[in-house]
């Protein structure tokens, strides 16, 4: 898949050697993106690992999971693929949009148990969507702080050391 980005300038790159619930190195490699920005190639992480990747405490990582997902929908509703159709469901966090998905396919029964939030889709309460939606928001973020504690930690150990030896 290749895109290309006309009136966008890069300001950062991200490197990051651990992130948190993100598949290995090959498996990544195995599922990224091309695009060409300017005649120069570069190699991205697929959608799908992005999303996932994103998904930390951080307040400015979830407009763009929402936005990054809704743009995806939007450009391949008409005509998608299962695997669309699959990430969609697990990812959209548009309470409107999942009410649509599910008006237009039904819910495999195996991503009940990835987001239990997918068992209210029919009901089409969109107030209730939208609580089981920032909840699912807190406990991620939650997830992700608790993950990253003992990691914070040795860190200042390391610093506290450097600077008590220099």
């Amino acid at each position: 898949m290749q895109f290309t980005l006309d009136a966008i300038t890069p300001k950062h790159v991200e490197v990051m050697t651990k992130m948190r619930g993100v598949s290995p190195f090959a498996d990544l490699w195995r599922r990224h993106t091309t695009i060409e920005v300017d005649g120069s190639i570069i190699e991205l992480m697929g959608l799908p690992d992005l999303v996932q990747a994103k998904k930390t405490q951080r307040d400015k990582d979830w407009p763009m999971i929402r936005r990054l997902v809704e743009v995806n929908y939007f450009a391949n509703r008409e005509t998608p693929t299962k695997e669309q159709i699959r990430f969609w469901f697990l990812e959209l966090r548009t309470p409107q949009l999942l009410m649509e998905l599910v008006r237009q396919h039904r819910i495999p029964v195996q991503l009940f148990r990835q987001r239990p939030l997918l068992k209210v889709l029919e009901s089409e309460d969109e107030s209730l969507l939208d609580n089981l939606l920032t909840e699912e928001e807190h406990q991620i973020r939650d997830a992700d702080r608790r993950y990253w504690m003992p990691l914070k930690k040795e860190l200042e150990t390391l610093r506290h050391a450097r600077i008590s030896r220099g």
